[in-house]
């Protein structure tokens, strides 16, 4: 099953614009000159949308990845609005339908890598990142366009 339907593209397009677009104001607003305080700014960034433009968003961007990166070998899960399957590799295990790898992410993180706000080793390092599995790191697909 498709994490978006073809008819909500453009909403997800938007919606994902509308995140991007809030998060840079965030940002730009309240950066401190730099260091620690301004990686700890972008990590706790969650810009106060609406759940819909939220839910728009994501599913939006795991279509992005979803085209990018075809396949079956790992899931990622952002949960609750999205989950796909990504990458060439092992196919789900026929009794309970889990690929061998699986990244779970909430969902301002999943937002914040894919717009390239932080990046995988930064949310990795601050424990942000659950996943299981020897493709357990997305950095060579994220940001996406």
């Amino acid at each position: 099953m498709a994490v978006i339907r073809e008819q909500d593209l453009n909403k997800g397009r938007e919606a994902f614009a509308d995140w991007l677009q809030e998060a840079r104001r965030i940002i730009a607003d309240r950066t401190p000159a730099g260091g620690t305080e301004a990686l700890d700014l972008k990590l706790n960034l969650s810009p106060k949308l609406p759940r819909q433009t939220w839910a728009m968003a994501v599913r939006y961007s795991l279509h992005l990845l979803e085209n990018k990166a075809p396949g079956e070998g790992v899931e990622v899960r952002v949960a609750p609005w999205g989950a796909i399957k990504i990458l060439d590799g092992p196919a789900s295990d026929p009794h309970n339908l889990t690929p061998p790898d699986v990244i779970e992410l909430e969902p301002d993180v999943w937002m914040r890598l894919a717009t390239g706000i932080t990046s995988w080793a930064e949310e990795r390092e601050a424990g942000r990142i659950t996943a299981v599995g020897e493709r357990d790191d997305l950095s060579d697909l994220l940001p996406l366009p």
